[in-house]
């Protein structure tokens, strides 16, 4: 079993999960049902996923939970395009979540082809 606090990628994932809780709690209410509750959930789902992948057996279960993990990456990334196109990111914010997210999604890809 691996200790999925050891991969630089979960570490990644999970400050981007805590900047995205910190970043919408600003965003108007009416989007608490919306575009809070779907950029969280993507958010967790990516350290949350490499957990459980961690968590598996084999090395084919632990690749199919990090082929999730950048699936939710990419959910992500579009709702930062959204939320800034909505006007509810600044541009350094939208940047800086951006580029990590992007990072993330590298870094998936790199596990993903070395196992």
């Amino acid at each position: 079993m691996r200790d999925y606090r050891k991969y630089e990628v979960w570490k990644l994932g999970h400050k981007i999960t805590l900047k995205v809780y910190g970043i919408t709690k600003i965003f108007p209410k009416d989007e608490q049902f919306g575009l809070i509750s779907q950029m969280r959930r993507a958010s967790y789902s990516i350290p949350s996923n490499i957990s459980e992948g961690c968590g598996r057996e084999s090395d084919a279960e632990f690749k199919r939970f990090l082929v999730i993990a950048r699936g939710s990456a990419a959910e992500l990334e579009y709702f930062t395009v959204l939320a800034n196109d909505l006007g509810y990111l600044d541009e350094v914010t939208h940047t800086q979540i951006y580029d990590d997210v992007n990072k993330v999604k590298r870094s998936l890809n790199n596990l993903i082809q070395k196992i």
